[in-house]
């Protein structure tokens, strides 16, 4: 059974099935998404040299039958679907769920919803239509996938000679699968102690190091979305510590072998790898 549900940013939902009030008769945009072919063209040249493919905003169209056993019901269920659905309110998100899929994508109403003559049922039967515009285009796992890094694990000083510190090398090194269509940024938490942390994955080449130490109970955390790149230690911008050479790098779909190292190879950090996969449809 199809079933979507919208959220608004007052945190106020609506569920729009094959149930009452909110019955729904059709869906379009959910699959298909235009594509932007970028290329470029020499002099003399036959056709054309592909250089990317990039992904438009996407559309989605509903169509509905809102039922009600009065007038005065029929009133209540318009206001509250035209309320959610306010395009003031910017963007909310909309839930959608096929069988076990569940996706996610962020959206906003293009124009109020429409509520076309419904003849000699308008009481009791109300078709109604409502158009929702997608900045980003890709749908989203609605839950958070999370993998941990352990560098050292236990650990024990003995006060009464040298300091000295016995602890069992923890596994700092792991595959991490993407399962999406595209690849994804991800949102990385270090707990320290930790000396010049550093992420590297190896299936693109790429790396992120941050030239400071962290104490024990810091926590550095990095983000590496498009749009939104952020180095934070315990919440305080640290953007300016980032190695220079640093790629904020994203997980490529498939297979991805990342590995952390750090100046100091005992001390016992602790590094969460957190990240949605990302669709191109459902």
């Amino acid at each position: 059974m199809e079933r979507l549900t919208f959220t608004n940013t007052r945190s106020e939902s609506i569920k729009l099935a094959d149930e009452r009030p909110y019955i729904v008769t059709k869906v379009e945009g959910t699959a298909a998404v235009n594509v932007d072919i970028q290329t470029q063209k020499s002099p003399f040249q036959d056709g054309t040299t592909y250089i990317d493919s990039t992904l438009e905003p996407r559309s989605i169209y509903i169509e509905l039958m809102v039922l009600a056993d009065s007038e005065k019901e029929m009133a209540i269920n318009r206001q509250r679907l035209a309320r959610i659905f306010n395009p003031k309110l910017g963007e909310g998100v909309l839930m959608y769920e096929l069988g076990e899929t569940r996706r996610e994508i962020k959206a906003v109403s293009e124009l109020a919803p429409v509520f076309p003559h419904a003849g000699d049922f308008i009481d009791t039967m109300q078709p109604a239509m409502l158009q929702l515009y997608c900045s980003n285009p890709l749908w989203y796992d609605d839950f958070e996938t999370s993998n941990e890094i352990v560098s050292w694990i236990g650990g024990m000083t003995f006060p009464w000679v040298l300091p000295s510190r016995f602890a069992m090398k923890g596994l700092n090194k792991i595959n991490i699968v993407n399962k999406g269509h595209v690849e994804t940024p991800v949102k990385i938490e270090i707990k320290g102690p930790a000396t010049n942390p550093k992420i590297i994955n190896h299936s693109t080449g790429g790396y992120i190091k941050i030239n400071k130490g962290l104490m024990s109970g810091d926590v550095l955390t990095i983000t590496t979305e498009f749009g939104n790149k952020r180095v934070e230690i315990n919440e305080q911008n640290v953007f300016n510590w980032t190695d220079l050479n640093s790629t904020f790098w994203q997980l490529q779909v498939g297979d991805n072998v990342i590995e952390y190292i750090s100046d100091d190879p005992v001390e016992p950090a602790i590094v969460k790898i957190s990240y949605r996969n990302r669709y191109v449809g459902v």
